[in-house]
């Protein structure tokens, strides 16, 4: 079918009046506004341009406008865009630093998140929902991992409108985020040599490129490591030999099937870290779980963690190869044909170990009752879906893809609700999968300590907030007042005593009306995850 010039011309007048008249119109918004004016200058891949950044954010509950004063930041950036795959798409994701007035690295809290100078404005596009990411992370967080913090927001690129967007942390060494020792040039003795390190396993895209090979050959090629930290420019050669080794002598103990006893691969590596990866990437059943946007980490005098997690805009059937949009099967065993980009060979090894998988199945069964039940994983999903509701209207009208296939969807719904419907539904299915596969029968012990009532109340509340834990916890830990954004309002330092908790809302630590969810921490491990209500 063929347009003559004049309808073509006519159409575009109309798309760009009605692009203008949205624009223009815009009042407020429930989530934060983010404000970019490049001065004229031109946002691309590499290298990064200087820009004025704003951020408008009055509060939980409270609307932005643009005409409010830029109060949660105000200042320079240098920003440029993110991604590999995802540049294609018109709506551009970007990495962005914030700089002081002479343009030194400057770290700032953004929205209620730990203070550093890498972020990502991440823009979801091929994900419809537009929650994938910031589900994953979510539930990931809630088994006790440090995973990326993300806050919803509207971005205006010079005075334009671009759409929901989600303002997160990256991937960073730091106290708040990876938190393994720093490592400076000189820590190439003893001890200090021993951590911390990041390793990428990923494409060489971003920033990327300098590592080592595997000594082993996955169908094609051979798994390649990348140095993410120390960055490739600042690792020492006595530290590069290091983590090469470690991880060399990882592979050789799972290559020969060293499962236990002296040289096997638990002096190399913390399977319980592996285990937790394995379950967040195959309940999302990641097309590049395993093989792409994978990291692994490790402090000084630790073994190998593998994380954090990354990258999750297609999962939950968002994908139409490798057999993405199935319900069954699983990831790590996919066949990539001639794919460059395989699993490495280690991920099949550790499932030939029957004590790894008893102990992967007894964690499964034992998260599904608790962090991520049906009803948890439902609770997440529309607290999210009801943080964007008001704003995802904006972003289709930015974005008119609704009805329209974008690589690589599998299915195509004609509104947001299919789109999430559709989501919640392969979740369900995804999940009754996997405990077919996983199943663990709990001894009595373990039954018992299960079985042990959590108690909050009263809820909802008014001053003050009653926590009824297992009795055998004891010790300090931390509350956190969470908003359904994943915004964070609160954090208490606690003492738990035979389990119970006491928090106090008054005074100085007034809490507006409202629905929260409250998380107890201990050890860096989510003991509790529940919504409690604020009464007014």
């Amino acid at each position: 079918m063929s347009f003559s010039p004049k309808f073509l011309i006519a159409f575009l007048v109309l798309v760009s009046f009605r692009f203008y008249s949205f624009s223009q119109t815009f009042t407020s918004s429930n989530l934060p506004l983010v404000i970019i004016n490049t001065n004229g200058q031109t946002i691309k891949d590499d290298p990064k341009v200087t820009v004025d950044m704003g951020i408008i954010w009055n509060g939980p509950g409270k609307r932005n406008t643009l005409t409010d004063p830029k109060n949660n930041y105000n200042g320079k950036v240098s920003i440029e865009w993110r991604g590999s795959s995802s540049q294609g798409f018109p709506k551009k994701s970007y990495g962005f630093e914030t700089k002081t007035s002479t343009l030194a690295d400057m770290d700032v809290s953004l929205l209620g998140m730990p203070e550093e100078n890498d972020w990502i404005l991440y823009a979801p596009y091929t994900d419809k929902t537009m929650i994938r990411d910031v589900l994953t992370y979510t539930l990931d967080a809630s088994l006790g991992h440090w995973s990326p913090r993300c806050r919803y927001v509207e971005l205006f690129l010079n005075g334009k409108y671009e759409g929901v967007y989600v303002l997160m942390e990256k991937i960073k060494r730091n106290q708040n985020r990876v938190d393994i020792a720093k490592l400076t040039a000189t820590d190439i003795y003893g001890s200090d040599l021993s951590g911390g390190y990041i390793i990428k396993i990923d494409k060489t895209t971003g920033g990327g490129g300098d590592g080592w090979s595997s000594d082993y050959t996955n169908v094609v090629g051979r798994t390649f490591y990348q140095y993410d930290y120390p960055k490739a420019k600042e690792i020492a050669a006595e530290q590069k030999s290091y983590i090469q080794n470690w991880v060399r002598n990882m592979e050789k103990t799972l290559f020969q099937g060293k499962f236990s006893g002296v040289g096997s691969y638990h002096e190399y590596l913390n399977d319980s870290s592996f285990i937790d990866f394995m379950i967040i990437n195959e309940l999302a059943k990641n097309v590049d779980g395993y093989r792409l946007s994978s990291y692994l980490y490790k402090g000084k005098n630790k073994l190998i963690n593998c994380g954090p997690i990354w990258d999750f805009n297609l999962t939950y059937g968002n994908a139409d190869y490798y057999n993405g949009w199935l319900t069954s099967g699983f990831q790590f065993q996919a066949n990539l044909g001639t794919d460059y980009w395989q699993n490495p060979f280690w991920w099949n090894k550790l499932m030939q170990d029957q004590n790894y998988v008893t102990k992967l199945k007894r964690r499964w069964t034992w998260i599904r009752k608790n962090e991520f039940s049906n009803e948890r994983i439902t609770f997440v999903i529309d607290s999210l879906a009801n943080v964007i509701s008001e704003a995802q209207v904006r972003n289709y009208q930015r974005w008119p893809i609704l009805g329209q296939y974008v690589w690589p969807n599998w299915y195509v719904g004609y509104t947001y609700n299919q789109e999430l419907t559709w989501m919640k539904d392969w979740i369900t299915k995804r999940l009754t999968f996997l405990d077919q596969q996983w199943p663990y029968n709990f001894t009595g012990i373990e039954n018992q300590i299960l079985s042990q009532s959590i108690s909050i109340f009263p809820n909802p509340f008014t001053d003050r907030l009653m926590v009824q834990l297992a009795p055998t916890i004891n010790g300090d830990g931390t509350a956190e007042i969470v908003g359904l954004s994943g915004m964070l309002i609160r954090k208490y330092n606690i003492a738990i005593q035979n389990g119970q908790i006491e928090l106090d809302f008054s005074g100085n630590n007034l809490l507006e009306p409202g629905l929260y969810v409250l998380r107890i921490n201990q050890n860096n491990r989510v003991l509790l995850t529940e919504k409690v209500v604020k009464r007014p």
